[in-house]
């Protein structure tokens, strides 16, 4: 088992214990969106973060933040360190709907190239997919960390699905080129499993496309056999109007009334704890 499936287990097991606490803490997470519709994923870092340190024993984690890895080799977000072994596990968090999720940017933009030099339409042999996912162009796929907080804004629900990469290489029967639809600009690779389900894919990637047409993807609605939920199912959450208040006075007091309401903020959380 790796660390980080380790860390899935854990957090899996005390949301089903204290479900409260999971709601509480997304609930606040999502009413961010009322900030403003990107300012969400930000604070979901530092919630998160602070979520793991209350609550999940036998691990901490710190926040990495965007200038400590401005040049990362990887893209992590948060950093969870495991208390017992002392290993350290960077993690991509991602905020996103119930849709097409970002598993990598494939900031060297190998992937897509690769898939390219078999020039086939499509790849339906077992040992030439075997051959891909062993390849050094999909050498982080299986090491791709990310825990995506996934809202249906619709419906107010959310959940954590994190991508099962094992179980998505297991899937996989072909792998094929499409080229048009959907109003694509750039042809994609997708992956199938043998009845047909949809998988993964990987996009583009190259020179002229923006973030949202390159590296790899999945969707959290085509792809749900491939991905577990760490909340134990969609669960409903709310808008807490009076955070947004609270982050209005927050910026325009002193660090003094910062530091009082710290105090205050500790003794709810221990408060829940113990509910």
């Amino acid at each position: 088992m790796t660390p980080y499936k380790d860390f899935q287990n854990r957090f899996k097991l005390f949301a089903s214990k204290h479900p409260h606490l999971i709601v509480t803490t997304l609930s606040n997470i999502f009413t961010m969106r009322l900030i403003g519709n990107k300012t969400h994923g930000d604070l979901a870092e530092i919630g998160m973060v602070e979520f793991i340190n209350q609550y999940i024993y036998d691990f901490k984690s710190i926040h990495v933040g965007k200038d400590l890895f401005r040049a990362k080799e990887h893209e992590e977000d948060i950093v969870i360190i495991s208390e017992l072994s002392k290993q350290e596990i960077p993690v991509s968090l991602k905020a996103y709907g119930d849709g097409p999720l970002q598993l990598s940017t494939d900031k060297n933009w190998k992937m897509f190239p690769y898939l390219e030099t078999f020039r086939r339409k499509e790849i339906k042999d077992t040992n030439t997919i075997k051959e891909i996912f062993s390849s050094d162009a999909f050498s982080e796929f299986g090491i791709i960390n990310v825990m995506p907080l996934i809202y249906d804004e619709k419906r107010k629900r959310c959940n954590i699905l994190v991508f099962d990469q094992e179980k998505a290489k297991n899937n996989v029967t072909r792998i094929a080129k499409v080229s048009v639809g959907s109003g694509r600009k750039h042809p994609i690779f997708e992956f199938r499993d043998a009845n047909d389900n949809y998988v993964c894919e990987v996009r583009y990637g190259g020179a002229t496309a923006n973030a949202l047409q390159r590296g790899l993807w999945t969707h959290t609605k085509n792809a749900l056999p491939c991905f577990d939920s760490l909340t134990n199912g969609w669960i409903d959450y709310s808008h807490n109007h009076t955070l947004v208040k609270l982050f209005g006075l927050a910026l325009v007091s002193s660090e003094k009334g910062h530091t009082e309401a710290n105090i205050i903020l500790q003794k709810d959380i221990d408060r829940l704890k113990k509910v």
